[in-house]
């Protein structure tokens, strides 16, 4: 498509996707989308993104970040059936971090029927020194739905486009006061609504620690997410020129945490032996189901209750390969900790070389009341007949016991 052009949509159940290509000294981008009455958000809730990934009508959800071959992708759900019939616009919309979309090659968005697969519009955007972006927009006209390809930016980041559109934003701040949105009439003084936060933290091998309790992440539930991609298709293992290469078949991933409590209790939590833990009771840690293909929407996910942070001392976050690998090359993972209150934190791990199963992921430490998050990104070669378990308790010297366990 070309800029300005617009197609009906005729489906619905729409997948879309906000590409680029990667590489060195490109910035970080993430999509959003925001649904519209007269070119205003109604309401902060009207905005979908990375701290706010699913609208209150289950129209629109922001399905994160898939890398494949050099080609990153950020995916939003819509579901045309479900907006609100005061709903006149979605807007679809890019930021970028550490950069501006001049820097970002090969920049696009699709529009695809979600059931079929098949593709209802494309538009390759080309950008200067814009810093957000908008690719697309759907909206309706008589009666049915369209979308139009935009192609226009702000030099003022996420922030700008935001509140171009009516959304009041804040960074994160303790114990600071809270305004109302200046386009709707204020709410009672005893409970304002909380200004939009779009900070987030990606740490990285330069800047791999972040206190939570300065993020204003110290209560509620901390979710921390694993997902992933494996790059190839494999089936055993082999060699080629002196270099073990790595086989994969259908990859079962479980993320697990060891624990140590302030009153000095420590264990595990694991699918393995069916450890879930527990959110209102020690070690007020859960895991989910386990997860078999690393979907972004679901993946691995722990859940840590920080109303209960004074009694944590530190929680290892790992992650080892049950089976259908021997090991974690070829597997493209990132790790997402989002706690209720507070900017999320994510990383991606680096390319595996060696023959891991078992990557420590992330160190979280209760110093005087402090909440550290430590990227380790650590991958872990355990000793013939050591299990993945005893290897990273041994390196970390947490000092448990271990049996065998099945699940």
């Amino acid at each position: 498509m070309l800029k300005g052009a617009n197609v009906p949509v005729p489906t619905a159940a729409l997948r879309i996707e906000l590409g680029r290509r990667s590489g060195p000294g490109v910035p970080d981008a993430d999509a959003s989308a925001l649904l519209l009455v007269s070119g205003r958000v109604r309401t902060d809730a009207d905005f979908v993104f990375y701290n706010q990934p699913t609208h209150s009508s289950g129209a629109v959800r922001h399905e994160g970040r898939r890398t494949t071959g050099g080609e990153v992708t950020d995916t939003l759900l819509v579901d045309l059936a479900r907006v609100e019939s005061a709903i006149d616009r979605i807007v679809l919309a890019a930021s970028a971090d550490g950069g501006t979309f001049g820097q970002v090659p090969g920049l696009y968005i699709r529009v695809l029927d979600t059931r079929s697969g098949e593709e209802v519009a494309r538009f390759d955007a080309t950008a200067t020194v814009e810093t957000a972006f908008v690719l697309g927009e759907l909206y309706r006209r008589q009666g049915a739905w369209k979308f139009r390809a935009v192609g226009q930016g702000y030099s003022s980041g996420l922030e700008g486009l935001a509140t171009d559109f009516g959304i009041t934003v804040d960074e994160p701040r303790q114990s600071a006061p809270t305004a109302a949105p200046a386009h709707r009439p204020p709410p009672p003084p005893a409970a304002p609504p909380a200004p939009v936060r779009l900070s987030k933290v990606t740490l990285t091998k330069e800047a791999p620690s972040v206190s939570l309790t300065k993020q204003g992440g110290t209560s509620g539930a901390l979710r921390v997410n694993l997902n992933w991609e494996v790059r190839k298709q494999f089936s055993g293992w082999g060699s080629k020129r002196g270099r073990a290469i790595a086989h994969h078949r259908d990859l079962d991933l479980d993320l697990c945490a060891l624990f140590e409590l302030a009153d000095g209790r420590k264990g595990v939590v694991q699918a393995l032996g069916n450890a879930f833990g527990a959110l209102d009771r020690p070690p007020y840690i859960h895991l989910d189901g386990d997860d078999r293909t690393g979907a972004v929407a679901t993946g691995e996910n722990l859940t840590v209750n920080l109303d209960h942070r004074q009694d944590f001392r530190r929680i290892l976050v790992f992650v080892t390969i049950y089976e259908g690998a021997r090991s974690f090359a070829d597997l493209h993972a990132t790790v997402t900790l989002q706690p209720q209150h507070g900017a999320p934190v994510d990383f991606s791990l680096d390319e595996c070389t060696v023959p891991s199963t078992v990557c420590a992921l992330a160190l979280i430490t209760n110093t005087g009341g402090d909440l550290v998050v430590q990227r380790e990104a650590r991958y872990l070669i355990p000793d013939r007949g050591v299990s993945p378990q005893r290897t990273v308790d041994r390196v970390y010297g947490w000092g448990m016991n271990w049996t065998p366990g099945r699940k």
